[in-house]
């Protein structure tokens, strides 16, 4: 079986104050914080997260 791709993503800047629904995809994501970090597995839905939220976060492969 293939290894699945991951990324590791830390959240660097608030959700608080931002448009109607970053909020909701940090949690999404597991994030919630400022420092939270988290692997998260290489698929279409996560990358359609992380593109909305890209300015608040850090992604490392």
């Amino acid at each position: 079986m293939p290894k699945t791709k991951t990324f590791k993503v830390i959240q660097v800047a608030s959700g608080h104050g931002r448009k109607p629904g970053q909020k909701e995809t940090l949690i999404g994501l597991g994030l919630n914080k400022i420092g939270r970090e988290r692997v998260l597995e290489d698929t279409p839905s996560v990358r359609g997260m992380l593109r909305k939220v890209a300015h608040l976060v850090k992604v490392e492969d």
